[in-house]
């Protein structure tokens, strides 16, 4: 447990440290908010759809914990490339307590992460319609980051440098994001995205907390979580078997 706990604590202090980091990772989410809340609002409105930005802000507060679990697990090649996953691996732990001390500490960072685009939101327009579901949100967003984390670690656990990095955003992080209905709802659209969308992780980490925000959910809080759990259950199961498998 030590073990785990000086690498949660290392994830978490490197985070911290970094201020042109957390600036730079709050760009994004504050650019969606403002240009697709403001810019398509009126269409959405128009459209039947009520408040956009009401409906857009769960699904840009899961854009950042996508994005920031993902780079997190991602780190381990940075690691490698510089010797200090094999100061790490050297060390006399289970490499199961490393994955599981790394895991948790990039999860803490996108958890922090989601909760300072949540503030932001706040700032801009976003009001939860129930503050007493906020704990229930809390919830998806620590299943959301558990969930990218340990496919970000599995991911980095197989590659040997950054080259294979930029075909994971566009082939992957990229498309998951936006067909998981975070932009745009998920009913009626063409078989072809909605099959992409049922089977999309992500899709049902942002209906859940779409539910828990603003009381509105497309498949079921039931289907939501236990999905979600199962995921990240087999995640870090695979993650630790490809991390045990590391060359050093």
């Amino acid at each position: 447990m030590s073990a785990v706990y000086i690498l949660w604590l290392r994830q978490l202090k490197r985070y911290l440290r970094s201020r042109a980091r957390l600036l730079g990772s709050l760009g994004q989410p504050l650019l969606f908010l403002i240009a697709l809340g403001f810019g398509f609002g009126p269409i959405f409105e128009k459209a039947g759809g009520g408040n956009y930005i009401q409906f857009l802000a769960p699904g840009i507060i899961a854009m950042s914990i996508l994005f920031t679990a993902i780079f997190s697990g991602m780190e381990i090649i940075w690691d490698k490339q510089f010797g200090f996953l094999k100061e790490t691996l050297v060390a006399p732990v289970s490499r199961f307590s490393i994955m599981i001390g790394r895991t948790l500490g990039g999860a803490t960072v996108a958890v922090f992460q989601g909760l300072l685009v949540f503030l932001i939101a706040m700032l801009i327009g976003f009001r939860p319609d129930n503050l007493v579901m906020l704990p229930v949100a809390f919830i998806f967003i620590i299943l959301i980051a558990l969930f990218f984390t340990a496919l970000g670690t599995a991911i980095a656990s197989v590659l040997e440098d950054m080259q294979g990095f930029h075909l994971i955003m566009s082939f992957l992080v990229m498309p998951i994001f936006f067909l998981s209905g975070a932009i745009f709802p998920l009913a009626n659209l063409p078989r072809a995205i909605e099959f992409i969308s049922t089977i999309n992780p992500l899709s049902y980490g942002i209906d859940g907390l779409r539910w828990a925000l603003v009381n509105s959910i497309h498949f079921s809080l039931l289907a939501d979580f236990f999905i979600l759990t199962i995921g990240v259950i087999v995640l870090i199961s695979i993650g630790s078997y490809l991390f045990s498998k590391i060359q050093i």
